[in-house]
């Protein structure tokens, strides 16, 4: 299998992560999305979607979404269980990821290709387009996480990790939400004291590094 990849992004980051966590190596294509090479053939019939990063099996089979590949990686490879191994642990793995996602990444995103000039024309990930960038977008996300910080602040008092006491996959979106923050200007509040626990744990873990 070959893993088609742009490592500076936020996924390309995420999937990268999640391969060091399993001690899994691929052989990898480093995609220049600068030059919009996503865009040209072959890459483009690969991943109509055009987002990065995504993953070709040796079958022909490609998967895209950086999570349905951590997802199979997870159970093609051995190592640490990431998703969680049994039905109540990998359903309570994927509702602290979803809520981390739809809650924390996905707004953030969104903000992030709203305010960089880099990301002018480049709003909608996978596309190039005139959407205007929007500031509003910006406040909206920093408002959702300072719910969001709100919502998951308790539970972490009690929690070494978001999804309990196992590092785990929705860790890694918590690590890359946390960081995403920092392109704007964004500061958690010291009132969220164990959210700021959380990502000092994070930040002690090898695999957020390449080392």
């Amino acid at each position: 299998m070959k893993l088609y990849n742009f490592s500076l992004a936020l996924n390309g980051k995420r999937v990268n992560a999640f391969m060091r966590e399993k001690g899994v190596s691929l052989e990898t294509h480093e995609l220049n999305i600068r030059k919009d090479e996503q865009f040209a053939e072959p890459f483009k019939s690969m991943n109509p979607f055009n987002c990065i990063p995504f993953l070709q099996l040796d079958n022909g089979t490609v998967i895209s979404e950086s999570i349905s590949i951590c997802r199979y990686l997870d159970e093609h490879f051995p190592g640490p269980v990431l998703f969680g191994d049994n039905p109540e642990r990998r359903a309570v793995i994927d509702m602290w990821n979803r809520r981390l996602e739809l809650d924390g990444l996905v707004p953030v995103g969104s903000a992030v290709r709203n305010k960089l000039p880099f990301f002018k024309g480049k709003v909608i990930a996978g596309t190039r387009n005139e959407i205007p960038q929007e500031a509003i977008i910006v406040g909206r996300a920093i408002e959702s996480m300072n719910l969001l910080f709100k919502r998951i602040n308790q539970h972490l008092k009690d929690n070494r990790f978001i999804a309990g006491v196992d590092f785990s996959v929705a860790d890694i979106t918590g690590y890359f939400l946390l960081s995403a923050g920092d392109a704007l200007d964004y500061q958690i509040d010291e009132k969220f004291e164990y959210v700021l626990r959380w990502r000092k744990t994070l930040s002690e873990k090898d695999c957020f590094f390449d080392r």
